[in-house]
Formats: C-alpha cells, sequence, structure tokens
C-alpha cells in the first residue's frame, strides 16, 4: 500500500489522559478531505428525508475509500484526495451525476464514471484484494420471506460488484441467487478473497461464509447458551456482542460479556446483575471449535463527587493479521483504542498496547470506523455541516506487539 500519498508526515506522540494517570500514545490525525452535505455526486448524502442519519458504511483497501451512502442508495469510491473515482447510484434517487461519465463501454478508458443500479437500501460493505465490493441491501417487500421456524425475517442480501463498480451477482444463504440472509450484522473479507456475512437471530448468530466465487463453504451458529464460560466462574452468564472475521485465516474472534446477579442482602431477593468480565474466543470457523481466547480488561471511569468507579466493557473495532483485536471505549476528546494480542504460535505472551484517537465534539454527530488487515484506522467524522475522511496510522503500535 502506498502511503506516502497521504501519510509521509504522520508520526506518534505521547499524551496523559487524567482519568487513566498513564501514559497513552496518542496517534496523530491526518485530515484527508471533507465533503459537503447533499445528493450530489460531490456531496455525502448523509441525512434522510425523515431528517435523521441513516446508517452509513465505510471500507478502505490500498489507499482508496469506499462509502455506502444509505440515505443517497449510493456507493462512491474516493481518493486519498476525496475525488469521487466511482459511483454506483440509484437514478430514482440522485440527480444525474453532472462530472461523471454515464453508460461507459466495457474497456474504456475514463477516469471518472457512474454505474446505474437499483439500490435499495445499501449498509455494510467491504472490499476484498480484487477491489470487488460487497455491500449489504434490502429486498423489496414482496420478495422478503419470513422464516417461521427460527421466527425471523429473511430480508438481506450481498450485493457483489467488480472493480469498476459493474454488478456481478448476488448473494443469499446457500450462495448465489440463494435464500435471503436474517438481519446482517456485519460483512469481512478473508483469506483468499473469502467472504463472511454476520447475521443475528433470535437465538443467537450465525455466520455464512463463500469462497471467492461466491459459492458457499460452511455456516456457523452460535448460541448464547453454548458459549464457553471464564473459567472457574460457572455463576456468569454471556452475551455475545459482536463477531469479527479474522482478515488472514477462517476464524472467528466472539467478543463475549458476562454477567452476574446481584442479591440484595437485606431481602435475600436478586436485584439486578453487574458487569462480571469480558473475553474475545476464536473460533475456527472449519471445525466449529473455541482455539484460543483473552481477556478483555474493562475502561474503568471514576465517578466525580462519589469516590467510586465504574467498569464499562470495551467495543470490539475488528481483528487485524496475526491474531490482533481492536477495541475502543469513547472518551473525552476521542476515542481509547486498545489493541490486544492473542498468543503467537512461537509461544510468545499476548500482549497489549493503547493508543488514543481525537474525535472533535462537534463531529459526534455521525462516526464510522474502517479497520484495514494491517491496522490502518480511518473514520467518517460527520459535523452539522460536512462529513471528513481522517487517518491514522495505529498500525504503528500493532507492529510494536509482533516479534
Amino acid at each position: 500500500m502506498k502511503l506516502r500519498v497521504f501519510c509521509a508526515f504522520i508520526m506518534l506522540s505521547a499524551v496523559f489522559l487524567s482519568c487513566r494517570r498513564e501514559e497513552i500514545s496518542a496517534v496523530v490525525r491526518e485530515d484527508l478531505f471533507s465533503l459537503e452535505i447533499g445528493m450530489r455526486e460531490d456531496q455525502a448524502a448523509l441525512f434522510s428525508l425523515e431528517g435523521g442519519i441513516a446508517a452509513t458504511s465505510v471500507a478502505m483497501r490500498d489507499g482508496l475509500f469506499y462509502v455506502a451512502w444509505n440515505s443517497g442508495a449510493k456507493i462512491v469510491r474516493y481518493s486519498s484526495y476525496g475525488d469521487a473515482i466511482f459511483m454506483i447510484y440509484n437514478d430514482e434517487v440522485n440527480p444525474p451525476p453532472l462530472a461523471m461519465r454515464t453508460n461507459v463501454e466495457r474497456g474504456e478508458v475514463v477516469t471518472r464514471w457512474a454505474v446505474s443500479w437499483p439500490l435499495a437500501s445499501p449498509g455494510r460493505i467491504a472490499v476484498d484484494t480484487r477491489k470487488h465490493i460487497f455491500v449489504e441491501d434490502r429486498l423489496p417487500p414482496e420478495r422478503r420471506v419470513i422464516d417461521r421456524e427460527n421466527r425471523v425475517l429473511l430480508d438481506s442480501m450481498i450485493l457483489h460488484f467488480d472493480e469498476a463498480g459493474r454488478f456481478v451477482e448476488y448473494l443469499g444463504q446457500e450462495g448465489i441467487g440463494g435464500t435471503p440472509f436474517p438481519r446482517i450484522n456485519n460483512v469481512y473479507t478473508s483469506i483468499n478473497d473469502e467472504l463472511a456475512v454476520v447475521c443475528r437471530l433470535p437465538s443467537g448468530w450465525a455466520v455464512y461464509w463463500f469462497d471467492a466465487a461466491g459459492a458457499p463453504r460452511f455456516t456457523v451458529l452460535v448460541h448464547g447458551a453454548a458459549v464457553p464460560l471464564p473459567p472457574g466462574r460457572p455463576d456468569v452468564f454471556p452475551s455475545v456482542d459482536t463477531i469479527a472475521a479474522a482478515p488472514d485465516r477462517r476464524q472467528l474472534f466472539l467478543k463475549v460479556d458476562y454477567y452476574r446477579a446481584v442479591n440484595d442482602e437485606s431481602t435475600g431477593t436478586r436485584a439486578g446483575v453487574e458487569p462480571d468480565s469480558s473475553i474475545v474466543w476464536v473460533l475456527d470457523a472449519e471445525t466449529g471449535a473455541y482455539v484460543d481466547s483473552i481477556e478483555v480488561p474493562f475502561y474503568e471511569e471514576h465517578i466525580p463527587g462519589r469516590g467510586e468507579t465504574q467498569k464499562l466493557f470495551y467495543s470490539l473495532m475488528g481483528v487485524i493479521r496475526e491474531g490482533r483485536v481492536f477495541l475502543s471505549h469513547p472518551v473525552d476528546g476521542g476515542y481509547l483504542i486498545l489493541i490486544l494480542q492473542m498468543a503467537l504460535p512461537g509461544g510468545e505472551e499476548a500482549g497489549r498496547r493503547q493508543g488514543f484517537i481525537r474525535v472533535g465534539n462537534d463531529e459526534l454527530e455521525f462516526n464510522a470506523f474502517a479497520l484495514s488487515g494491517d491496522g490502518l484506522l480511518s473514520g467518517l467524522l460527520a459535523t452539522e455541516q460536512e462529513v471528513r475522511m481522517a487517518f491514522w496510522r495505529t498500525d504503528r503500535l500493532a507492529e510494536e506487539m509482533l516479534p
């Protein structure tokens, strides 16, 4: 990846976060470009017609940024300077593009082009090494299916576009043209350009894994009752927070938060629950066996005026190569980043690194982050007037963990 295009002067420095009183590496932020909010091809379609912010997803591959604008029913590939290279758009929702060629013939050389496709509600997006795009979309009501056995609505599919934005196929549970998916939580590209589609079910989770040609490889079902418990703590109960796929191996990383019951000492009755622990479990997607785990520390926040500490869970951002897990927690002025390393094959101990990324209070209208397989972090940050694309070299923190 040619990082010198926009990262040549990024460096790491150190700051102190008073709430933790320990030295945290602050990753210097690089602002790449900004977009006005609107519906033109060079604008950010962030707000829905109802006035709210619709889900928007971003992916980064080889210095290019791919944004699925849900409200605008379009997918745009941007350069690191913010130039819209191509756009896949619903022409019933978007105005005709003014600065992009349409109806481009295959093999024709153009610099900026647009492809019309009836996108309905584009959601999670992923891009593989071929620069093929995989994006979640919803089916029209007449094509949705009710799975009465599992009590779930099947209304989602994955659209596959090639590197030029041309439609290739759509994927369902059985692969090309298959049954619609239940609610999609995330989409990941993995080893050999394989694809993992993570879905939520009333009874747990389902992960559908496909090869690069769209053929199904395996399906992994995760039921909450079958999730492992922490050693020596049989009285806790688990809650699967999220599932991510590794970019370099057929593994799933499950972040599971555990709770324990709290009893009222005066009455002996159950008064509620409190956090007990959080663990990332590694599941072999081919065999269904749990092969590794690491405990996630709490983020401890001091409650002013009470002399108490509140224990909060981190959120899983994603997984990068060599089993390194990225987690985050919002703090004043940005996000605290925690990177955990699973035990390496050579027997080296698992390690951790912490970092801080700055996000201004005026940029909290909406945030969407993308984590590359090498640990490069980019973020779509929205203010009331514009959307900014920022970039952090968090990969350098992750590299420090390897021997």
